[in-house]
């Protein structure tokens, strides 16, 4: 039996959004259903661009009358400026709680219900475990004393892309992809019925039309794969560009590689049918689509972009 494991993720940090209006301030911005987020603790959501694409993307956290926004380190000054921007008038604090703060992940195992901080299910996928945030010394104590062992950040980052679930910076630029693009309709980051957000009109369209033909998805390799960047190809065209990438560590693995890519589906479709090898950099490589995946490969090819 696998043995539980927790990591200390220090590649995200932590934003506090509280106050009187907070849940309504929020309500109004972003892609998650905050009446949902109130009655299960935890969503997944985004900021996007009026023309829908995705600004930010972060796990929410209910702690009592605040929001606790896990969100990567690398934009979360950015992203608070631009809370602060949509603020006008209401009675809403915004603040960079990472010095008191710090995410953690754990999974392969239920975490102990006397752990300090805030914690809950990973709202995006149940086998990705257990979202948790608190104070780094005493949320460390209470998960070695609870017999789990401690993994690293990137350890985590494999699990995650073993099962298929992209994260913002790491399988996808800020202000470059849709919401369907990066699968979050498919993991809970959307709601199509709470009403009106900043670019809620185009997710709905793409939505309601069936229109998305870029995903993200599975690659493997039993060979290392190239950097995060690198065009995937069929017969020398290009339908896909690789993001995060981990080694194989699956009891059934072959000691190669796992990543995740963008995907045009109906290039890729095409190339699956003719029995066109995939290539990436100088690897051969194998498209597959997430287990929990909603959408399946197109029957016909569409038009180039």
């Amino acid at each position: 039996m696998t043995k539980p494991q927790f990591a200390e993720l220090p590649s995200r940090g932590v934003i506090r959004v509280s106050g009187a209006d907070a849940h309504h301030f929020l309500q109004n911005l972003i892609t998650a259903d905050m009446e949902e987020i109130d009655k299960k603790g935890a969503g997944f959501g985004a900021l996007l661009t009026p023309q829908g694409k995705i600004l930010f993307d972060f796990l929410i956290l209910k702690d009592g009358d605040a929001y606790l926004l896990d969100t990567p380190a690398e934009t979360l000054a950015d992203l608070a400026k631009r809370l602060t921007f949509y603020r006008l008038r209401s009675k809403v604090e915004i603040a960079d709680a990472s010095t008191d703060l710090c995410v953690f992940a754990c999974w392969n195992g239920t975490p102990p219900t006397d752990l300090p901080g805030v914690q809950a299910e990973d709202p995006r996928l149940g086998a990705l475990g257990w979202r948790v945030i608190g104070e780094v010394g005493s949320v460390k104590t209470a998960f070695e004393a609870s017999g789990f062992a401690e993994a690293s950040d990137a350890d985590y980052a494999a699990h995650r892309i073993a099962l298929g679930v992209p994260e913002g910076i790491a399988d996808y630029a800020y202000s470059d992809v849709f919401p369907h693009d990066a699968d979050m309709d498919q993991l809970g980051g959307v709601s199509f019925s709470k009403g009106c957000y900043v670019g809620q009109e185009v997710v709905s369209r793409v939505h309601h039309r069936g229109t998305a033909r870029k995903r993200i998805i599975r690659v493997s390799s039993d060979a290392a794969l190239p950097a995060s960047g690198t065009e995937i190809t069929a017969d020398g065209k290009v339908v896909g560009t690789l993001g995060s990438i981990a080694p194989d560590l699956s009891a059934s693995g072959t000691g190669g590689t796992l990543g995740l890519a963008l995907v045009r589906l109906d290039k890729a479709a095409a190339a699956l049918k003719n029995g066109t090898p995939f290539q990436c950099g100088s690897n051969q490589v194998t498209l597959s689509l997430p287990e929990w995946a909603g959408f399946g490969w197109p029957e016909e090819t569409a038009g180039d972009d």
